[in-house]
């Protein structure tokens, strides 16, 4: 079967679904996805009354696709894209916003359990943590919440996996194609007043290019612990060590023909970066009385790692240390419900790194052999965000949700090995940012709401960006800063059979950051303009059949974007009016779910990716590109106690060619071609085990 004729099958399935809900041939369902609560907010509430695009992955999404990575699970989402340019490369874009930044993912804040994983800069990195540790995880989608400072984007916040059963123990063991073996060892307890659970997972891949094997080992560790009738202490641990080959970006000669090849200088030096790196916290809440709750956590992280490059060798450290703390308040105002949230969220962090040459070149066959140290950088970042957010129901049918936040964040830096009689460069600020917002949700009917909402919010530059060519603090940047103005609509259907979901929204950018490549390895950062993000992201989930022996789950999601440069203009060149790079304008998924009670599971992903602008100045675009991945398992039972699954599945299996990322704005050095892409995997083959053994 060909691609177009697959998706017209698809579409023409979806259409019969929904057609034939209308004669009723479908069954109850009173669990439905708008009444899942959202439980990172401040503030608790549903999807269905919030006045914001939030989008929950369940724990049943988590295991729809081989648990390596979080790529096809997250590129599901509308609004949200995944570029994967290896296990250790990635970049996720929310509405367009930080699909510029050369390498990895900033602009977008990230929490594991209220512990921050982005950076005090804003880089955040999740490949770290191994989904068997994710319960389930909560999107909030632009800048729609004014309790977790700087993130532009929105907010991915990752909550740690409980146990639900007295006590078990659970292995799991996949195998896959390029040298693909996953193990993991997970056990836990659950009784009256604790909850511990733990997990152990070895993760090595060859890799479809050369240069691009992988190795992660992880451990993670999560419980709770009542300590009075009102008092509930929490504690999470997680340590990773990574050993991770970069095959980095080629250029398209190499991508149509030789996909599997690694560029040529980082094949040469075997760039690889390798690190350990530790995440832990502590967590206190308490129930004053029914109108008073606090919540506080202290948290920290630490990092040591190495990076073989090409062009030289780094070595780095970072400390971190902080703490999130929040005060509750519920009561009622003229006769309606009130509820008041404040807090604060404060980190100090700690950044060195070292660069020496790379001798590779005068030695060959002994790998990337350090030289002498030509850079020494101390770091020092710190922020502090205060907020306050109030939820109030003004009548029955109208709620109202507002906040406000100001953030303070500021770096240091000193070079050891620059000669002068000071060494400390003084504090570079951005000052006092202010970020409201307000809400609105109608609820037109049962199980049906309107929402309006006006935020605003910003992302602080990266220490990198702030650097002027000569190593100074650059303390005229500006932090990026955007009005994101949303409408949407959240519905239930046919008995709650059917949800659907629209949001239409439109994003004012100020201050761009531009990242001007000035070497190899060295950007320089500066204002240089405006983008206007407007947009369309739209989902349906259907529950078409549900019985006591089967169900029929299918939905489809997707994005409609027109991002441009309103006003651009770098160095000589006058972008205004060109697309915003790096971003597709279409992306859509289409999905169906199957199971019986018998154990039998059937899951299919359809994602289709239209063209990607690769440069600001819209000359070099992407192809679009369809993905289907598919996959199956049977769960049963051995023994009363012991559970048995064998899964199954194939990604990309039409086997189609296409760029999983992009470098945007690739430059050729000498006359080298631009490098701008990172080929994806084909068709690809995984199939595993698990045996679960449940103390009863």
């Amino acid at each position: 079967m060909n691609l177009k004729k697959f998706v017209r099958y698809q579409a023409l399935c979806l259409l019969f679904l929904l057609k034939t809900s209308l004669y009723g041939q479908i069954q109850k369902d009173t669990i439905t996805l708008s009444d899942l609560p959202i439980q990172t907010s401040p503030i608790q509430t549903t999807i269905q009354n919030t006045a914001s695009a939030v989008a929950i992955v369940s724990q049943n999404d988590l295991t729809k696709n081989n648990g390596v990575i979080l790529t096809p699970i997250l590129n599901t989402i509308p609004g949200l894209y995944m570029q994967q340019g290896a296990l250790n490369t990635n970049r996720i874009t929310i509405r367009g916003i930080g699909a510029r930044t050369p390498y990895g993912t900033n602009k977008v804040k990230a929490y594991f359990d209220n512990i921050p994983l982005s950076t005090g800069e804003g880089e955040t990195t999740l490949e770290d943590l191994d989904l068997e540790s994710i319960r389930n995880i909560e999107i909030i989608k632009g800048p729609n919440s004014s309790s977790f400072g700087s993130g532009l984007g929105g907010v991915i916040h990752l909550l740690p996996k409980e146990t639900t059963t007295a006590a078990f123990g659970k292995s799991n063991t996949t195998y896959g194609s390029f040298g693909l073996i996953k193990q993991s060892l997970s056990g836990g307890f659950h009784f009256a007043k604790s909850n511990l659970f733990t997990g152990f997972t070895h993760l090595q891949n060859d890799g479809f290019r050369e240069n691009s094997a992988y190795d992660r080992k992880s451990f993670n560790l999560h419980g709770k612990q009542a300590i009075s009738p009102k008092g509930k202490l929490s504690y999470l641990g997680v340590f990773t060590k990574v050993k991770a080959y970069i095959p980095s970006s080629i250029n398209e000669n190499d991508f149509l023909y030789q996909p599997q090849k690694a560029a040529a200088n980082w094949a040469a030096a075997r760039g690889n970066e390798s690190y350990d790196k530790l995440i832990w916290g502590i967590g206190y809440q308490h129930q004053f009385s029914a109108k008073w709750s606090a919540k506080t956590s202290f948290f920290s992280n630490s990092k040591k790692g190495n990076e073989d490059r090409p062009f030289d060798i780094l070595t780095d450290k970072s400390n971190a240390l902080g703490f999130r703390t929040k005060i509750n308040y519920k009561n009622y105002f003229l006769k309606r419900p009130l509820e008041i949230s404040s807090g604060v969220e404060f980190l100090n962090e700690k950044y060195e790194y070292n660069l020496y040459q790379n001798l590779y070149q005068t030695q060959p066959g002994q790998g990337s052999i350090k030289g002498d140290s030509f850079s020494t950088i101390h770091q020092k970042r710190h922020y502090i965000n205060y907020f306050l957010e109030l939820q109030f129901q003004l009548t029955n049918t109208l709620l109202l949700e507002s906040g406000l936040a100001m953030n303070s964040t500021r770096y240091t830096m000193e070079n050891l090995l620059e000669e002068k009689l000071s060494n400390t460069d003084k504090p570079s600020s951005f000052g006092k940012i202010w970020s409201p917002r307000l809400g609105l949700s109608y609820k037109i009917s049962q199980g049906k709401n309107i929402y309006l909402s006006i935020s605003k919010g910003f992302s602080v530059p990266a220490v990198a960006e702030t650097l002027t060519p000569e190593g100074t603090i650059n303390t005229a940047l500006k932090p990026e800063s955007g009005w994101n103005y949303e409408l949407g609509f959240k519905g239930n259907w046919f008995n709650n059979s059917l949800y659907t979901e629209l949001a239409l929204f439109y994003i004012d950018i100020t201050n761009l950051l531009v990242a001007k490549r000035t070497a190899d390895d060295q950007y320089v950062g500066v204002n240089a303009g405006e983008t206007r993000h407007k947009g369309v992201e739209f989902q349906v989930n259907y529950h078409f059949l549900k019985s006591d022996k089967w169900q029929l789950n299918p939905y489809f999601s997707g994005t409609i974007n027109h991002f441009l440069f309103e006003k651009f203009v770098d160095g000589d060149h006058d972008y205004s009016g060109n697309k915003l790079t790096n971003v597709p304008d279409i992306q859509w998924n289409l999905g169906l779910e199957f199971s019986t009670v018998q154990g039998f599971r059937l899951n299919t992903s359809f994602r289709n990716t239209g063209r990607i602008p690769m440069n600001d100045a819209n000359s070099k675009y992407s192809n679009s590109y369809q993905l289907l991945d598919i996959k199956t398992s049977y769960a049963f039972n051995l023994l009363k106690s012991l559970k048995t699954e064998f899964y199954a599945g194939i990604n990309n299996t039409l086997n189609g060619r296409y760029a999983a990322s992009i470098l945007p704005n690739a430059v050729g050095f000498g006359n080298a071609p631009a490098r701008f892409y990172y080929p994806g995997n084909p068709r690809n083959y995984y199939a595993g085990m698990s045996v679960s053994y449940l103390f009863l």
